[in-house]
């Protein structure tokens, strides 16, 4: 398989484009524990359309969490992250299942109205203080599966889960990146057995992989000096129009 052939009709200033995004989208994600997965779409999608989206990212992803996990790793709440992962295993595999049949409007939709409908969910449960137990973090991990194997920018679920569990700041950034790693695994197995593992996902996984993987060390810089609620803010509206954007092209 030849790598640069995946970058076919894609220029350099493209290139450089997906590059910066990714870098940022890595400090970003490093620092409100989500982000990375919500925002790479709105650059992939108008340039190399939406099927090989959720895959590049579901790569990517390998790096970007290890990074986190690497940088915060003594916040991570192993416990958790064997418990959630556990639980969200198989279905992770159905919904990456499930992902290979979409078309590229299908894929369009799904990633746009799991963008949109992100917003709420994390900012519904953080407004009624939702709290949960080690239980209901195991049944809420078995929803989430389904919903990150088939999708990018999911990642707020598992985030309001882990906060309604009772974790706070660099302890809910670890913890998600090592489950996200897990559920990533078994997203690229099931996508290399779908046959959508193809040359231009996994040089645009590689180039995105390799760029934001110092993102979270950059982030860790700012955790103790940048208010989260200003990142998340401008996150959450540009979640917003990038979802509602994917939709209407898909209509297109």
């Amino acid at each position: 398989m030849n790598l640069l052939s995946g970058f076919a009709d894609i220029s350099l200033a493209q290139l450089l484009l997906v590059a910066g995004v990714a870098l940022l989208a890595s400090v970003i994600g490093g620092v409100s524990g989500y982000g990375s997965g919500a925002l790479m779409p709105l650059v992939l999608v108008p340039m190399i359309g939406a099927a090989p989206v959720v895959p590049i990212i579901a790569i990517s992803a390998l790096f970007n969490n290890f990074g986190r996990v690497t940088a915060f790793f003594k916040y991570a709440d192993w416990p958790r992250v064997w418990r959630a992962g556990f639980f969200a295993l198989p279905t992770c595999a159905i919904g990456a299942w499930g992902y290979t049949f979409l078309t590229g409007k299908g894929a369009a939709l799904v990633i746009g109205s799991m963008l949109i409908l992100s917003v709420p969910l994390r900012r519904l449960l953080k407004h009624h203080e939702v709290r949960i137990s080690n239980r209901g973090l195991c049944v809420g991990a078995v929803g989430y599966g389904v919903v990150v194997g088939g999708t990018a920018g999911s990642g707020v679920i598992m985030l309001s889960l882990l906060m309604a569990a009772g974790l706070e700041g660099a302890a809910v950034v670890a913890t998600d990146a090592a489950v996200s790693i897990i559920v990533s695994t078994v997203k690229i197995s099931v996508f290399a057995l779908g046959g959508v593992v193809t040359a231009q996902v996994l040089a645009f996984a590689l180039l995105t992989g390799v760029i934001a993987f110092p993102g979270a060390f950059l982030a860790r810089l700012f955790v103790a000096r940048m208010p989260v609620h200003v990142h998340t803010a401008i996150l959450d509206f540009i979640v917003l129009l990038g979802g509602v954007m994917m939709i209407v092209a898909a209509f297109r």
